[in-house]
Formats: C-alpha cells, sequence, structure tokens
C-alpha cells in the first residue's frame, strides 16, 4: 500500500469516527443495539478486521456476557466459555483501564495455559485487542476486535481511535439502560404522580435552571444521569444558553461537590498565557517566573474543571490536553517532572466542533474524548413556554437586590416576551427584565420585549434568519425526516448533506424541537 492510500484509509477511518459518534449523541433507545452492531461492522470493515464482540459484566464475580457481536462472512460466531470466566490476569489488568492486545498468540504471557489458547486458535483468532469499559472503579465490560487468519499489529494511534469508538458504544448502552429504569418506573406509578415526582426532584435538584419544557427536561434529565459518573461531558448550545449553570448543575450533584468548581474561559486568556493559566510553572521557567505556580488543572485536583469556550484552545495546547484526558498527567512549564491529577472535565462551546474537526481548526482525537456524553443546551426561542418561569425566578432575584416590591407582571408583556426570538437567548432576557427594574415604580413590573432586530431599518429580513425559518417549516412539514422522497431535503430540492451542513451553521442541531400536528418533537438522524 502506497503512502498516499494509507493516508486515504487513515482519513476516511477518521471520517468514520466522527460520524458513529455523532449518530449516538440522541440516537432513540429502540436503535442502540441495532446500531451498535452495524457500528462494529463498519469498524471491523474499515480495519479490515473479522469480529467484534461486546461482553458485559455479571455481578462482583467478573462473568462476562456477550451481548453484541458482529462476524465477517465465514467467521465462527462461537465464542470460547472460557474467556468469558474469571481470568485473573485479564481483570488485574482491566481494573486499571489498561488496554490488552496481542499480534500473534504465541506471544501472549504464559498466565495464558494452552487450553485457552487452542481455544481461541479453533475459533480462527490470530491477533486481537480488548478495551475495557469503566465507571468510576467499577469494570461494567469489554469490547474486543479481532483479526483472523493473519497477524495485525496494534500502533498506539489505532488503539486510541478503537478505545474511543469502544467508550461512544459503551456510553450509547448505559443511556439506554438508564431510559429503560425510567420506563420501568412509569409502569410501577400512574403517569400524572410520576410526572409531579419528577418536577418536584428537578426543582429540588436544579433550583437555578428554570423550566417546565419537554426540552428543558430533557437537559435535566441528561444532568442528572451522568452527575454521578466521573465521564467528560461536552455541553454544546448558543451564546447566553445557560452551558455554565448546567455545568455547575452537574458539579454539585456529583461526588466531588463539596469542593469548589474550577473555571476557565479558554477564550478570554491571551494564547501566550493560557498554557501556564492551565497548568502552571516552575520558577525559573521564563521571564518575570519568581516562583513555582499551580496550574487550574493541580487547583482542580479532586474536584471539577470547567473549560468555557473550549473552541478557541489554541492548536499547539490541545495534544497537551487531551494527555490529561486519556492519563491525568502533564509537565508544568519549565519542568520535566509528570504531575498527577484526577480532575472531572466539563467542556462547554458555542461552536460546530465536528466542522472545525474537519476545518482542521481542532483535533479530531480531542473532541472524541470531550465527546463522550454531549449534553445540547436548547435556545430560548425553543423552549417559550419557560419565558414566564424565567422572568418571574429574574424578579424575584432582583426585588432582593433592589430592594423593591415587585408583584405583577401584566400578562399580555410575558405573552409578547414568549413572542420575541431572544437572538441573546437567557442572558438577554435576565438583561432586559433587569433594566425594567430599574425603572419601574411600584408594584407592576413595565417591561416589554426590545425593538426586533431581525429586520434592518428598510424592513429586510437577515438572509440566514429567513433560511432557518424555511427550513424548519419544512422540517415541520415533513416530521423532522430529512433523506429519503419524503424527506426536508427533497422537499428542498437540497442535497440531504448539504442540508444538515446548512442546518449546522444556521443552529439547528439534533435535539432541535420543533412542532408539528403530532405535536412537539425533536431533530434526529432519520
Amino acid at each position: 500500500m502506497t503512502h498516499g492510500e494509507k493516508q486515504g484509509l487513515q482519513i476516511r477511518f477518521e471520517t468514520l469516527i466522527i460520524e458513529l459518534s455523532a449518530k449516538f449523541i440522541n440516537l432513540s433507545v429502540d436503535r442502540i443495539d441495532e446500531e451498535i452492531e452495524n457500528g462494529q461492522m463498519l469498524v471491523c470493515e474499515a480495519l479490515g478486521l473479522n469480529r467484534s464482540v461486546f461482553m458485559e459484566t455479571s455481578g462482583d464475580k467478573f462473568l462476562f456476557t456477550v451481548n453484541h457481536m458482529w462476524v465477517a462472512p465465514g467467521v465462527s460466531k462461537k465464542y470460547p466459555a472460557d474467556l468469558t470466566q474469571e481470568p485473573a490476569y485479564w481483570i488485574s489488568n482491566f481494573l486499571k483501564g489498561k488496554v490488552f492486545f496481542t499480534s500473534d498468540l504465541e506471544d501472549l504471557p504464559d498466565v495464558f495455559d494452552s487450553h485457552a489458547k487452542q481455544s481461541m486458535r479453533d475459533t480462527g483468532v490470530t491477533s486481537f485487542l480488548v478495551v475495557p469499559l469503566k465507571v468510576g472503579e467499577n469494570l461494567i465490560g469489554l469490547v474486543s476486535w479481532e483479526s483472523h487468519g493473519f497477524r495485525r499489529e496494534w500502533p498506539k494511534a489505532l488503539v486510541d481511535r478503537l478505545r474511543l469508538i469502544s467508550e461512544v458504544f459503551a456510553n450509547a448502552l448505559s443511556r439506554k439502560k438508564a431510559e429503560e429504569d425510567l420506563r420501568a418506573l412509569k409502569d410501577q406509578l400512574q403517569i400524572d404522580n410520576l410526572y409531579l415526582l419528577d418536577e418536584i426532584k428537578l426543582e429540588h435538584k436544579h433550583h437555578k435552571i428554570v423550566g417546565k419544557s419537554k426540552a428543558i427536561k430533557r437537559v435535566l434529565h441528561q444532568v442528572e444521569n451522568v452527575s454521578g459518573t466521573p465521564s467528560t461531558v461536552l455541553i454544546l448550545g448558543e451564546t447566553g444558553t445557560g452551558k455554565e449553570v448546567v455545568a455547575r448543575a452537574i458539579h454539585e450533584l456529583s461526588r466531588c461537590r463539596k469542593r469548589p468548581m474550577v473555571k476557565v474561559n479558554c477564550s478570554a486568556l491571551p494564547a501566550a498565557l493560557i498554557e501556564s493559566e492551565l497548568f502552571g510553572y516552575e520558577k525559573g521557567a521564563f521571564s518575570g517566573a519568581d516562583a513555582n505556580k499551580e496550574g487550574r488543572f493541580e487547583v482542580a485536583n479532586g474536584s471539577t474543571i470547567f473549560l468555557d469556550e473550549i473552541g478557541d484552545l489554541p492548536l499547539e495546547l490541545q495534544p497537551k490536553l487531551l494527555r490529561v484526558l486519556q492519563e491525568g498527567e502533564f509537565e508544568k512549564l519549565g519542568s520535566t517532572k509528570t504531575t498527577q491529577v484526577n480532575t472531572r472535565v466539563i467542556a462547554a462551546t458555542n461552536r460546530d466542533l465536528e466542522r472545525a474537526v474537519k476545518e482542521g481548526k481542532f483535533r479530531s482525537d480531542l473532541f472524541f474524548r470531550l465527546n463522550i456524553f454531549p449534553i445540547l443546551v436548547p435556545p430560548l426561542r425553543e423552549r417559550s413556554e419557560d419565558i414566564p418561569l424565567l422572568v418571574k425566578g429574574f424578579v424575584q432575584e432582583f426585588c432582593e437586590s433592589m430592594g423593591k416590591a415587585i408583584d405583577t407582571i401584566p400578562k399580555k408583556s410575558l405573552e409578547a416576551l414568549s413572542r420575541y426570538s431572544w437572538p441573546g437567548n437567557i442572558r438577554e432576557l435576565r438583561n432586559l427584565v433587569e433594566r425594567a427594574m430599574i425603572i419601574s415604580k411600584g408594584n407592576i413590573l413595565k417591561i416589554t420585549p426590545p425593538e426586533t432586530i431581525d429586520l434592518e431599518p428598510d424592513g429586510i429580513e437577515p438572509l440566514d434568519e429567513m433560511q432557518r425559518r424555511h427550513i424548519l417549516r419544512a422540517l415541520k412539514k415533513t416530521d423532522g425526516r430529512i433523506f429519503g422522497d419524503t424527506g426536508a431535503a427533497k422537499l428542498l430540492g437540497m442535497n440531504p448533506n448539504s442540508l444538515r451542513s446548512r442546518m449546522r451553521k444556521l443552529g439547528i442541531y439534533r435535539g432541535t424541537t420543533y412542532s408539528s400536528a403530532k405535536g412537539d418533537h425533536a431533530l434526529r438522524d432519520r
């Protein structure tokens, strides 16, 4: 294979992993099993592998159950029974999170007896790689990638990619299990009572996240699902939607809530200073470094670090952040000593990182590592039913700080606010309420939405906003379907991939809600 062919294969494989990672973000639970095995097939075919096996642990005895498998034509589906038992050597390494692989069965350590090796030979295994899947200190399963009949090398770059895609599959199954548990709970209680319990629970735990819309409840349930784990979280959404509030909610529900969350705004710091801020420096590392300084990751050791505007992180610093995420270690500026940290990372951005990866502005391996559990915070225009609650909450806040006693908000004012598009989202709404509180006299809040900024003075609507509304109307007409003869792309006379690219540019993401005759829905790949 020529160098150009190898490079082309690598690019296609990188693209495949991006597409698979994106597919599982909001995949409905009833399709997760099917798409995991389809993903196993696509990865194996791209790499010329013959089999992939997904096993889950069963109880504390480390007995493994095979629940997803893809095999190439002519390859046996039989899996050695003794490999699903309790091999102490494997468990000791997997509990440390180590990937196990070999290019030749003859190279296996002596702890593997001849019977175990023969069992693998009998099913055709020549080379294999096994990725452990952990939540905290608990081993929850394994994913194997195998070649049959030929020797396969496992370079570090390939090992990292296979670990990433294995974790994507595992997180999808974890989400499926959480939703199945919720469904089981709903079967035990009357629906009305369960909704009441959910609202009480969410209001109690997330007192700074206000809302009753389906869009915000979906975010709150995602917060509850991920907060008890050490997993990295990527919060997506437009400017002003409250991404930092969501990050704080995750931290306040986590095991490290007794320690403060450390915040870093990656766009507010000059590129020359951000490395020393994140990782610290030793005395004498550069001119003016008169003493040792701890970086933000050291300060956040044992707690949470929130990396806001992660899309603005300089490209040259991204490998160092990737190493912290993968290995939990780094070197300070001016030091050769490795510093170990145990820090939970939550990142946020209003940028399209998938597009940035394709344009070479963001590392694909860092994107995969950050994108383990993405949460999309909806813009305010897609949760307009929450606006009255938000206004009342802001009024209460400013009454305390300003010493005022506002107790009435005209209904017509709330209806007008609900019709406004809020390009600045919750931040814009809060600022508007603050201005209204300053000028209001007595106990009635005099508030009106701003003069619309969607139209220029001559009445011409900006092109992007016009396109956005036109696409949403098409999606409403097709019930959110993008592809096929009955999809929005066909209706608009566009290539489906071009439509998806345009949707990302205009801020129409998977999870964006639209209304139809059948009720409110969220966009997904269809």
